[in-house]
């Protein structure tokens, strides 16, 4: 299961179809339109069309662009079902955000989601049976929709049946609030939490001396073979791989400068001047992007907020916790937002305990300058995401066996204090991979359940996935030989994004200096 390629072969396939010559590439914002091609096709400005929708058409349609096309410069119209961003291999988006309205869908939404759901099932060849989060309402009514479309288009999902059948599981952010909180350190998850990618382009324009031609770049694994092999490895890593790439292109750079002083030079140097061009290209912009990482990293202190955020995520001492926030809280070299996102972490894994200090934490917040919009996001984000609304444990103490792998990652000079954090994603798609995924929990939609361990899974995260869980399904599908995981969500989130989440869906919060959490005393903690 490859998202990117399915993509690249319908867009390989269109091209082989209309055949030799020069070919102009109708579009509008999203894809093909059906009002904009009536406009068209009624005065067309070209001599033949091929008409490819990226998802499934209704017969309606069709006859009203056959009606359009007057003078039948139609040659064919096909579905190609390409109605989603494919990211990485395992990994697409949907790029929508805000898309639901409290703890219901938004209609619009819901429509596009299905719509780009049920187009990834097609371009894999996917007929699965569906599980869902049972804690989830818009998880279900995902499902529901998702199910209407397979059971109306039948004879377009009759794909080969396997011995095992695929399975489509639909989870809810709000479950797992945390993981798009936290800052992280693997080279494509820490590029969208600082930098922001955006269909894999990164907006560099306010890096301090930025040259015009590195204001905006791209990072695709498809075509940076530098990104490819280090998207997943961590900061510390990335530094060294960097500089054994800048020594690599130093010791390239004299031979291609040479004097040209025969024919044979002159071949020599037009031969291999592209993929120079490409290795400084790859250079100037892996350099500008890793730079610009440190300046952030010690500018804003993120090593020591990241390591009060990881403790706050993955441990269970709370003194510690509230000790260690206060410290960061009082430090001039916190940013508004780092502070205020320590807080989200803390009222998130405390709100219930009998010691929770959390309005006091607020007052501090409101005491050092952090604007009211920051402060409301607190509460909001605790509506959000809270232990009222989860439907899994976020916060159970690990066991030994899980404890003892975390400290046997052996990572490089980045501590592991920095990468404990594993997200919920992980543990539920292990138990899913194992068979012990919980029925109660998770049902199925329908009567019929799998009886053997899942194959080929697509998971999709309403509200928005992260690189982390990206980072999550990439070694799984590394480790479990034979199981195949593609992973999807309304959008990819880094901590911005996801607070403009929270925010769009309705959860705004009270004044920050109205907010009381009622503390109350628990066994577990």
């Amino acid at each position: 299961m490859n998202a990117v390629l399915a993509v690249r072969q319908y867009v390989s396939k269109m091209i082989e179809d209309s055949g030799p010559g020069m070919k102009v590439l109708l579009m509008d914002r999203e894809t093909e339109n059906v009002e904009l091609l009536i406009q068209e096709l009624r005065r067309p400005k070209y001599s033949i069309y091929f008409i490819y929708f990226s998802n499934v058409i209704s017969k309606s349609d069709v006859k009203s662009l056959a009606e359009a096309d007057e003078q039948e410069v139609v040659a064919e119209v096909q579905e190609f079902y390409g109605d989603y961003i494919a990211v990485n291999p395992h990994v697409f988006s949907l790029n929508l955000l805000g898309c639901c309205q409290g703890r219901s869908w938004d209609p619009a939404h819901l429509s596009r989601t299905t719509q780009g759901l049920t187009a990834l099932l097609l371009s894999l060849k996917k007929c699965p049976m569906i599980r869902y989060q049972l804690s989830s309402e818009p998880a279900k009514r995902l499902a529901e929709c998702v199910k209407q479309v397979i059971t109306k288009e039948y004879e377009l999902f009759d794909f080969r049946r396997t011995e095992v059948p695929p399975l489509l599981l639909i989870l809810d952010r709000s479950d797992d609030a945390i993981t798009p909180l936290l800052n992280q350190w693997t080279y494509q998850a820490m590029v969208h939490e600082l930098l922001g990618i955006n269909n894999n382009r990164i907006d560099l324009s306010r890096v301090p001396g930025i040259s015009k031609d590195l204001r905006e770049v791209v990072l695709s694994a498809e075509n940076d073979e530098f990104y490819a092999n280090n998207m997943y490895l961590n900061f510390a890593e990335i530094g060294s791989n960097i500089k054994n790439l800048m020594e690599d292109f130093q010791r390239r750079k004299p031979k291609e400068q040479q004097k040209l002083e025969s024919i044979a030079d002159m071949k020599a140097f037009v031969e291999n001047y592209p993929q120079f061009k490409k290795m400084s290209g790859t250079v100037a912009k892996h350099v500008t992007v890793v730079g610009e990482l440190s300046r952030l990293v010690a500018e804003r202190n993120l090593l020591e907020v990241s390591e009060v955020e990881q403790e706050l995520a993955c441990q269970n001492d709370h003194s510690s916790a509230l000790q260690n926030v206060r410290r960061l809280l009082q430090s001039p070299r916190v940013a508004e937002l780092d502070a205020a996102r320590l807080v989200m972490l803390y009222a998130l894994h405390y709100e219930r305990h009998s010691s929770s200090a959390l309005p006091g934490l607020l007052g501090e917040l409101r005491g050092r300058g952090v604007p009211d919009r920051l402060r409301k996001l607190v509460p909001a984000v605790l509506e959000y995401g809270g232990k009222r609304v989860r439907g899994s444990e976020l916060f159970s103490p690990k066991d030994a066996v899980a404890i003892t792998k975390q400290f046997l990652k052996g990572l490089k000079g980045v501590e592991n204090v920095y990468t404990q954090h594993q997200p919920l994603l992980q543990e539920t798609l292990d138990q899913l991979i194992k068979g012990k995924l919980k029925e109660s929990q998770f049902p199925y939609l329908g009567p019929n359940t799998l009886r053997d361990r899942p194959q080929d899974i697509i998971v999709f995260i309403i509200g928005g996935a992260t690189y982390e869980e990206a980072l999550t399904v990439f070694n799984l599908n590394r480790s479990n030989p034979g199981v195949r995981v593609v992973l999807g969500g309304t959008t990819i989130h880094n901590t911005k994004s996801f607070l403009e989440e929270v925010t769009a869906s309705g959860f705004r919060g009270r004044s920050a200096e109205s907010s009381q959490v009622t503390p109350r005393s628990s066994s577990r903690r």
